[in-house]
């Protein structure tokens, strides 16, 4: 296991502080403020501490309310709102300086057997065949603003590979408004099936919402280009391993009111259908002096 993905999980585990409060610390990516997929973990995680060993998340909700700041730490409150027969439901809200920054409410079922059918995977190239982020990142790394240069060639804890990147993201053209991505952890993990999903909850943030950009010749390096996550939703299908290929195959059907509208499923590279995701955010172009 990396050392980066080693110190994810770690930080994914939180410290418990009080009877259903957990408080965790984050990890700087670069961009100055918390990647939002770090909070939804550990929400995630928070919420399952709270659950039974043999119920897992099948789905779950939540709200990006306000940037966390990568140098305090964040604080878990699990709210236990109902334990039922199958079905068991948590909300938590995280607190950073006194105030919510993110809320999630998340589902928990024990496993049963049931109906069976799922889409069938897309046809793509095999991850062998493409670049890493890294590798297409560290071509016009000398581009980038010096607080993101570091990102070129840091160590990540996921390895990902766009099928059908952006040629140039300074000039980009139009393009359909999808995006297919390869990723996988970096390294082997424990057999653990909670920390998978909370894993696959934390990954499934990363080049989502920049799909809704596409068909308008715009990328998230476009000057006075805002994006930010408002609302994040997952659906646990199957069971996964975080570090085994998965795909994530994304659409954006809609963009409107400064917003962006996108929706995926995730495969295994079996072809298996293990979870769902949707987002919307905010995909604001600022013009100078506005």
């Amino acid at each position: 296991m990396s050392d980066v993905l080693n110190e994810l999980v770690t930080l994914l585990t939180l410290e418990k502080i009080e009877e259903n409060l957990f408080r965790g610390q984050s990890q700087d990516l670069g961009w100055g403020t918390v990647y939002g997929g770090q909070v939804l973990g550990q929400a995630l995680s928070a919420a399952a501490q709270t659950v039974p060993e043999d119920r897992y998340v099948h789905s779950l909700h939540s709200y990006f309310l306000r940037p966390g700041d990568v140098n305090r730490p964040i604080v878990y409150d699990v709210d236990r709102i109902r334990d039922g027969g199958s079905f068991t439901t948590r909300r938590v809200v995280a607190i950073q300086k006194g105030r919510p920054i993110f809320n999630l409410s998340a589902s928990f079922q024990i496993e049963e057997p049931g109906f069976d059918h799922q889409d069938e995977a897309p046809d793509v190239p095999k991850p062998s065949e493409l670049k890493t982020d890294q590798q297409r990142m560290a071509e016009y790394a000398d581009r980038l603003p010096q607080l993101l240069r570091k990102q070129a060639s840091a160590e990540r804890p996921f390895e990902m590979r766009a099928v059908d990147p952006i040629d140039n993201p300074f000039a980009p053209d139009e393009y359909p408004p999808c995006s297919r991505h390869w990723m996988k952890a970096n390294g082997k993990l424990d057999d653990k099936p909670s920390l998978h999903r909370f894993l696959l909850a934390y990954v499934s943030d990363f080049n989502f919402l920049t799909t809704s950009l596409r068909p308008h010749g715009a990328t998230w390096l476009t000057p006075g280009m805002q994006v930010a996550s408002v609302d994040h939703a997952m659906w646990f299908h199957r069971p996964v391993r975080v570090d085994e290929w998965l795909l994530h195959c994304v659409q954006s059907p809609s963009a409107s009111g400064a917003r962006g509208f996108v929706y995926g499923h995730i495969y295994d590279k079996d072809g298996t259908l293990v979870a769902s995701t949707s987002q919307e955010g905010l995909i604001r172009e600022r013009t100078p002096g506005s």
